[in-house]
């Protein structure tokens, strides 16, 4: 059985948590907050064989850790991989892997340097439906996939440090973005790289609380003449949108990961329905299993499975760097309102 320390007790590590009770050969037996009530409360509800360690350090320490989850804030990854890799461990981290292309490049250099197994948390190619496209996509059904547009948008971010550009890094296109590049790249093939970009963003609603884009629209242009149009937002009301629209030589694929088969109109609360609800009442639409849904199961299964087989996973830091430096191109756009080159490496 392989153990597994989280860093992070929040939204992201409960649904990592959650995912590894689909994980048949590892456990999760530590975690750490920098909160210590919600350290402990966290092991409670996911125990009951999980320590809930002081520090970062302590869980890394943990003899029975062999891989570390980190699910922290974006200013965190940085130092959590630092501490992971000298206690040798193998590490996961959530998206997006830094706040800068130099950033991530720093943390792949630590892994690198250290000779440890590394993954990168992104859902969206694990995801159910996203899997099925591909299938399709990659079975012939729609010919050559011309373009693709995506967008995810909710109301705003759950949590405080979300909403700090500085700190954080960015706004939407770096919270939410990075899951709609990474999903063009899995499509149009990651031997097919991003080499220009176009991007607007703007703080249409929320600026009482962020400085930064709080709505955003990318345009990725890939080296085989392939467009991808990308959209994301903190400013949608009603819930979690997620949708890919694939459109190829011979035909079109749709997925949208929000329209699921249970819906309904309450007058009264039934609880928890799906993240960023906004309301209790009224239309409702609940997501079952919202970590298998999202793809967080399938995901944790892999990166587990490729660890004790001692082979790299599907994600790895490396296309973490890729994703940051995209979106450190897109930043760059929306301030000169121009094309901007992405570089090769």
């Amino acid at each position: 059985m392989i153990g597994v320390g989280m860093l992070g007790s929040g939204f992201i590590g409960d649904c990592y948590a959650d995912s590894l009770l689909d994980v048949r050969n590892a456990e999760l037996v530590a975690c750490t907050s920098r909160n210590a009530e919600r350290s402990a409360e966290f092991a409670k509800k996911w125990g009951p064989g999980v320590i809930a360690h002081p520090t970062m350090d302590a869980v890394c320490a943990d003899p029975r850790v062999q891989v570390v989850v980190i699910a922290l804030p974006n200013e965190a990854h940085l130092e959590a991989t630092r501490i992971a890799a000298r206690h040798g461990k193998a590490v996961i981290c959530t998206k997006p892997l830094a706040r800068t292309e130099k950033e991530a490049a720093e943390m792949l250099k630590i892994v690198l340097d250290a000779g440890i197994w590394h993954g990168y948390a992104e859902s969206a190619v694990f995801s159910p439906k996203i899997a099925k496209a591909y299938d399709m996509l990659k079975a012939g059904g729609i010919g050559k996939l011309l373009t693709m547009r995506a967008r995810e948008g909710h109301s705003g971010p759950h949590a405080p440090h979300f909403w700090n550009a500085e700190t954080a890094g960015g706004g939407a296109l770096l919270d939410m973005g990075c899951h709609t590049v990474e999903s063009a790249r899995h499509f149009f093939g990651k031997d097919n790289p991003v080499v220009e970009v176009m991007a607007w963003g703007a703080t249409m609603v929320h600026s009482d609380k962020t400085t930064g884009e709080d709505a955003c629209i990318v345009l990725l242009k890939f080296a085989g003449g392939e467009l991808a149009s990308l959209e994301s937002s903190w400013i949608e009301k009603g819930g979690m949108q997620l949708r890919h629209e694939l459109v190829g030589s011979e035909g079109r694929i749709v997925t949208d990961s929000s329209v699921g088969p249970v819906w309904g109109f309450v007058s009264h609360s039934v609880g928890y329905t799906v993240e960023k609800a906004d309301s209790e009442t009224g239309w409702v639409y609940p997501v079952p299993e919202e970590t298998r849904a999202y793809g967080f199961s399938q995901q944790m299964r892999h990166f587990v499975d490729c660890f004790a087989a001692g082979k790299a996973p599907m994600e790895t830091y490396e296309d973490g760097v890729i994703v940051n430096r995209i979106i450190d191109a897109c930043y760059r756009s929306m301030k000169t309102k121009q094309w901007e080159q992405v570089a090769a490496n």
